[in-house]
Order: C-alpha cells, then structure tokens, then sequence
C-alpha cells in the first residue's frame, strides 16, 4: 500500500511539470509543422507550428511543441517552410450571385464591341427559345474606345433570347428590344426615381442601357431560379471560394432567399466558408417584431445585418457627388432607391439602432459618404454610445473632414482594394485628379484611425484575397500605367492589409474573439500559401496561390 501511494505522489509531482496543453489537452486531429505562421496575435506574431483538434486551434508553438501533440491519429502537414495565414475574410461579397455568373455568360474579358457580340450570339445558341440571357459582367472601360453597348448590337443575334446583362459593378443593365418589349419599356416610358432609362439622343428610342432603380423594370420579368440551380450554383462558388484561401464571407444579399441556400448545405455537410449574411434594410420592421438581434446564428451562419444604399456605381455615373462629373458637367449622380422617399433611410437606421441592428450601408461618391455620416452622427449622438460597428460599404471617395468624422464615430470602412487598381485606370477622367486624391484613402483613413475590413465586391473584382492585398500594398493599376502606384502615398502595409483580411474582418462581424487569429481557443481557419508574401517584393504578391485551405479543422482544399 506504501508503495501504491508513493508511485502515486512522485506520477502526480511529475506530471504537474508538464505542458499545459500535454496535460489537458488530447492529442490534435491535425498538425501542421515546420513553417512559418503569421498569427495575427500581437502577442505572439511568429510560430513555426499549430496544432488543431475538433474546430478549434489547441496549440501555437514551435514544431517541437506541437510534435508532443501528435498521436497514431493526427494528420500530419510538413508544411517545409510554407506561409500559413489566419483565413481570409472577404468581408464583402454578393456570392451567390457570384455562383450564378461563374456558371452564365462572361462578358468581362470582351475587349471590342465584336467580341461582346460574338460571346452574347454564342450563348444565344446554347440556349432554348426564351431563355434569358443573363449575368456578363460587362466593362465597357475594356472596349477601343469605351462606349457603352446597345441593344442594336445584339438584337440581330438574339431574336428568341431575351437578354438583361449588366455591368460589372451591378448599377448598370443592357436589355434587348425583345426584354424591353417584355418590360414594356417605350421611348415614352419616363425614368423612375433612383434610376434612368438612356435614350438615343437623335430619336428619343432606349437605347437598352438602364441604370440602377430602372433595372427592376426589366428584372422582375425574369423567373426566379429553382431550388437545385441555387445549390448548384452556391456549390460553384463553395469551389472558388476555398481555392482562394477564403474561409469567411459577408455576403451582401440582395434578397433574403439565400438563407435557405445555406441551411440546405449547412443539412447536407456542404457549406465550406461561414457566411455573415446581410439582408435588404427594408426588412428591419421584420427584425424587430421577431426582437432578433445582430449577429444570430452559428459559427457557420449569422444573420449579420441590414444592408442599405446611398447611391450607385462610379463607372455607371450614378455615385452621388457634390461637383459635377468631369465628363458630364450635367452629372452629379443619383440617390439610390432606397433613399427614397427623402429620410427613409434615417428612418430605418433608427429602428436598426432602436432594436440593436447592425447596418452595413453602401456609399461610394462624396456626397453619398456626407449623408450618411451625417444620418450615423445624429442617431449615434441621440441615443448613446454603444458597440454598434457600423460599416459603410465601399467608401470611395471622401472629403478629408469625413475620415475625420468616420473615425469620431468608429464607423467601420468596409473597402475593396482592388477597385482602385481597376478604377484607376480611368477614374480621373471622370471626377478629375483633385477628388482622385482621397478616392480608396486606405492610408488616410488609418492614419485617422479608421479600421479598414477588406473585401473584393465579387463579382465586380476577382474572388482573390491575394490580388486585393497586392492592390493595397502596390496600387499598380491593371493597364500597368502607374508602376510606382495610382496616388501612392495611399498604398499601406502588407502587415495592414493582411489584417483587414482577416483579424479586422472579423471585428466586422462581432467575431475577433473567435476568429481571424492564429490563436489557442480561435476556430482553426488557416490558408497555407505556396510564396512567403513577406520575403518576396511586393509586385509579385499577386502571383502567390494558395496551397491548403482549412476551415474549422477540415482540409476543404485541395479536395
């Protein structure tokens, strides 16, 4: 018995030298050694190894600590060097709409009107008579010269096929005659508020292009797509989101349908990113009957917000701003419809406020940003501080004294860096070089404290975490015309956007204590790259690919 019992007290002296994590903690479902990980966690920036168990991260730490958490049943990863990166928030994306245009027409690549035409009459064929022919994201910006299309350019080639193609930024359609006809659309239909129908200048006719509220004209005449094409194309996007590193998503939906996309994947063990959803602002009567707050759900589906709109798109000229457009002295924009009637937007944001909502809310010329800043500081000064982690989605184009305003408030600058490599190609021809100055103010506006969440507006830029870090860090326009950087002194840091990928994208959410950080406890969301973007010159950052996705534990690419 004396025996028994000094075996015992010399095992329990013992083992209270041990590890923490040996001690409470069971062996790792997966190990991934020998690398480079940056963290995130000011704490702990630099690891060589974690070690992941269930969903979650259980230890960050040399390769050597974490090799004492391997077992008979680990997956081991030699990562041989290899970058590891938390996951990649995109912190704004329409994804099923990106699903949808990965599997219609593309439209982006057309460089010439011939091109666009040939890609809109092949897909006519493809289809059954009465199809529409939908999606394309098309740029004029693209063509020799830019101009934009018309409906006399396809109508010949689609007879059979009605066709509603927008614009890459989604404030801009071009409809057929046969679609217009559907919507009945005349040269006497007049433009409704928050939109415009364009009209040939010599006869009056529409010319097809319809922008912003008048695409609903054309755009309630299509069928909704069934169940299984939703799934189908959700999966597409499921696909396209892992090969790019992309464990987390705030999808900014248009309609409130996607929810149920994402529970039949969520029953079917398919949703392989969490997704924050947002839905219209004009369903905030409905939250607040149900007294829903903001975030609700599970770490793989949170109703997220209400997302809102000021006014339009830059390359549509329907951002609002204060001075005219340089290219069309007449121009000063458009307010969305959901601005309309006037104070509908102030009233809604106050009930979002009243029932505790997040908002996220879409604003992209100066005099958009000014509005609504002035709506976020009369309910903000009115009823109180609180942990609101308001957005403004895109911020393009600011007056200095509105960063200013944005960080007083603590309005969260929800942007999209490679926007300005691709709007910088032609942006100062429309607002001129003054306003360009303080158009994608990333370093401004986090010199003046602003926290910046980083996304790509997928589809209108690339699902592609590494081009918009590349975009932020370089600010090299696509046309390769600016190699020392479109506005330089606006380029930030690559340790800068690396968190708005990911630890400031999950602050967006409400979720920078479970997410977004290589860290013990946090949800085991890491991308392992194939270059180390830290010792390679910045210009080639967008060449990097990336080599594993894991999202809560689960390899989910490759796969």
């Amino acid at each position: 018995m004396k025996i028994r019992t000094w075996i015992f007290f010399v095992f329990l002296a013992a083992t209270s030298f041990l590890p923490a994590c040996i001690k409470v903690r069971a062996m790792a479902d997966l190990a991934l050694l020998g690398g480079s990980l940056w963290t995130g966690d000011d704490a702990r920036p630099w690891a060589e190894a974690v070690a992941v168990r269930g969903e979650k991260i259980v230890a960050v730490g040399t390769s050597k600590d974490i090799r004492r958490l391997v077992g008979p049943g680990t997956r081991v990863i030699d990562l041989a060097g290899a970058l590891v990166v938390p996951g990649f928030i995109d912190s704004h994306t329409h994804f099923l709409d990106g699903g949808f245009a990965l599997l219609s027409i593309r439209l982006r690549e057309a460089k010439s009107r011939d091109e666009f035409v040939a890609r809109i009459r092949d897909k006519a064929v493809e289809l059954a008579k009465g199809e529409w022919i939908l999606n394309g994201d098309w740029d004029q910006q693209q063509f020799d010269p830019p101009e934009l299309p018309r409906r006399d350019w396809i109508d010949a080639a689609t007879p059979e096929n009605p066709v509603c193609v927008n614009r890459h930024d989604g404030h801009m359609v071009l409809a057929n005659s046969l679609a217009l006809m559907r919507a009945g659309i005349t040269a006497s239909t007049p433009s409704p508020a928050g939109g415009e129908i364009l009209r040939d200048s010599r006869t009056g006719e529409p010319t097809g292009i319809l922008k912003d509220a008048a695409m609903e004209l054309v755009t309630r005449h299509i069928p909704e797509p069934t169940a299984e094409a939703r799934l189908k194309t959700a999966e597409a996007a499921l696909r396209l989101a892992a090969e790019n590193g992309i464990t987390s998503t705030h999808d900014m939906a248009y309609g409130t349908g996607n929810f149920t996309v994402y529970r039949q994947l969520i029953d079917a063990g398919k949703l392989t990113c969490r997704v924050f959803l947002y839905v219209p602002i004009s369903n905030v009567d409905a939250f607040s009957r149900l007294s829903l707050k903001t975030p609700f759900g599970n770490d793989f589906l949170k109703i997220g917000g209400l997302k809102g709109f000021v006014d339009g798109s830059l390359g549509s000229s329907t951002a609002l701003f204060f001075e005219p457009y340089t290219d069309d002295p007449k121009g000063l924009g458009l307010f969305h419809p959901d601005m309309i009637p006037e104070g509908i937007m102030e009233q809604r944001i106050r009930a979002a406020d009243a029932a505790g909502l997040q908002v996220a809310v879409h604003a992209i010329g100066d005099r958009a940003n000014a509005v609504l800043l002035d709506i976020f500081e009369k309910v903000i000064t009115q009823n109180g501080p609180r942990d609101r982690r308001w957005r403004i989605e895109h911020v393009q184009h600011l007056r200095p004294e509105d960063m200013e305003r944005m960080a007083r408030l603590r309005i969260i600058a929800s942007v999209q860096p490679y926007h300005a490599i691709d709007d910088g190609r032609w942006a100062e021809q429309k607002i001129g070089p003054e306003r360009c100055r303080t158009t994608y103010a990333f370093r401004s506006l986090l010199d003046k404290g602003v926290r910046l969440a980083a996304g790509s507006d997928w589809t209108v830029a690339p699902l592609d975490p590494l081009a918009g870090i590349y975009a932020a860090v370089t600010r090299r326009t696509t046309d390769g015309k600016h190699p020392g950087g479109w506005y330089p002194e606006q380029k930030i840091s690559l340790e800068q956007a690396l968190r708005a990928y990911t630890t400031d994208g999950a602050y967006a959410e409400f979720a920078e204590l479970s997410k977004g950080t290589i860290k013990e406890g946090f949800l085991a969301d890491l991308v392992v790259l194939n270059r180390n973007i830290f010792r390679i010159p910045a210009e080639e950052i967008a060449e990097a690919r990336v080599q594993t996705t894991v999202v809560g534990g689960r390899i989910v690419f490759p796969n």
